[in-house]
């Protein structure tokens, strides 16, 4: 029986367009990177699971793709330890057969990669890293389970002049694939402040969770599952006025300082807001930007600013996001180091690139001239002027086979090459080189040592 290809829900294949689109991407965001001295590492596709339990909260540990162990993992197991009245201890036993699991993200390797290496590296450690993670969620528009993340961290300083190089980088970045965008900032030490003074500081995770919900499913359904999660309706009716609150970045700060007058947390998050946005003004960052006290971006290990980023043009989740951590690496034996990082989801942004038609027309062409192939003599003729402009960066292929010139003609318009060139034996006895540019017709013929003329041409 011949089986249909196919590959799992939630993947992808890409093409030879989409690849040189998605290159076009990364390499934006690798020149952003690097330009504030972010050099890149790489980490492995699997971790521990003792790695990455517990550290996105009780929604991201579900969402973790597990790794079974090698060999026979059951083997080993004692099924009847793991048995209740009413089925089996799925959580327990899915740990012991399962040592390891596919990174959900690429902040707590990190983590883990900066106290492993600490004795190697040089603090405030800047790294950028785009490499893909898979979460096991319900696949839809703009959310897979296999996707890339393209992230920049600093670990090892409090400075809020690393959150501005964040903002800046989100201003570059999206100026270059020319996408208007909106970033949101928020200060997960006002969440806190809010959780005390309206009375259930135990309940921040939960409070968390529900606002950020609040711009997918609205304020009707956000008091519902507050209300849910056993806040009392005083409470949330306190939390209602705040979410709904509009007005300038200085109007909302104002209000707030009142709202938060009891809580030292929740007033030194607003400190670290209006720092935040002073060393923004100083900048100059022209970048849309406003506060936004419904973020919460639902991660645990959040401790200071919070951003996200929207595209205004175009309907799609979030397609940047980041904060500040402060104690991540202390869970692995590395206390009171401060980092702050931020991702850009390359997928969404790649959904919203071809949404918009913002994708520069020349990156479907992966190869600029086509030597057509008349013969074995003149294809031993234009190997080495082929050589020659591949060595001056020109894209350059001989056709490999002698076919009829029309189905030469056909290949180079199917993979969109401009320029083809078609040298016979009068040609090559003549030290000449034909070249045409299929959009125009013009046509121009060179000496073969030319190089430099025919690159001009093309």
């Amino acid at each position: 029986m011949i089986q249909k290809p196919s590959i799992p829900r939630g993947t992808r294949d890409f093409s030879q367009e989409q690849m040189a689109r998605r290159n076009y991407i990364f390499d934006i965001i690798k020149g952003v990177f690097a330009s504030f001295g972010y050099a890149q590492i790489e980490t492995p596709a699997m971790e521990k699971l003792s790695t990455l339990l517990g550290k996105y909260g009780e929604e991201g540990d579900k969402l973790l793709f597990r790794v079974l162990d090698s060999g026979d993992p059951f083997d080993k197991i004692d099924f009847a330890s793991y048995k209740t009245e009413d089925g089996y201890k799925t959580a327990a036993l899915s740990s012991a057969l399962c040592e390891r699991g596919l990174r959900y993200d690429l902040t707590v390797p990190l983590a883990r990669f900066v106290v492993q290496h600490q004795n190697k590296i040089v603090f405030p450690f800047k790294r950028s890293q785009i490499q893909p993670v898979w979460r096991a969620d319900r696949p839809q528009k703009g959310r897979y389970r296999e996707f890339y993340q393209c992230d920049v961290d600093a670990i090892g300083s409090t400075s809020q002049l690393l959150e501005l190089e964040l903002v800046q980088m989100v201003e570059e970045v999206f100026a270059k694939l020319d996408l208007r965008v909106l970033l949101k900032i928020n200060n997960r030490k006002v969440l806190s402040g809010l959780a005390e003074v309206c009375g259930f500081p135990e309940k921040l995770t939960d409070i968390t969770i529900a606002i950020d919900k609040l711009e997918k499913v609205g304020l009707k359904e956000v008091k519902a599952e507050l209300s849910d999660k056993g806040l009392s309706k005083e409470a949330i009716d306190f939390l209602e006025p705040v979410l709904k609150l509009s007005g300038s970045f200085e109007e909302k700060i104002a209000v707030m300082r009142e709202v938060l007058a009891s809580s030292e947390t929740g007033l030194k998050g607003l400190d670290e807001l209006e720092e935040l946005f002073g060393y923004i003004a100083a900048a100059q960052v022209k970048l849309p930007i406003e506060m936004d006290l419904s973020l919460a971006r639902g991660l645990n290990y959040y401790t200071g600013a919070i951003l996200e980023v929207k595209a205004l043009d175009w309907e799609i989740g979030s397609i940047c996001g980041g904060g500040r951590y402060d104690n991540l690496t202390g869970i692995f034996g590395l206390p009171d180091v401060s980092g702050v990082g931020i991702s850009f989801g390359a997928d969404r942004i790649y959904d919203v690139l071809e949404g918009l038609n913002k994708f520069p027309a020349e990156l479907g062409a992966p190869c600029t001239l086509l030597f057509a192939n008349m013969d074995a003599a003149s294809a031993a003729y234009v190997l080495p002027i082929a050589s020659a402009l591949r060595a001056k960066g020109i894209a350059t292929e001989v056709y490999p086979d002698s076919l009829k010139l029309k189905k030469q003609f056909d290949y180079a318009d199917k993979k969109g090459i401009p320029f083809i060139s078609i040298c016979g034996s009068r040609e090559a006895a003549e030290g000449k080189v034909n070249v045409k540019n299929l959009a125009s017709g013009e046509e121009k013929t060179f000496d073969k040592g030319d190089v430099e003329g025919i690159i001009c041409f093309l």
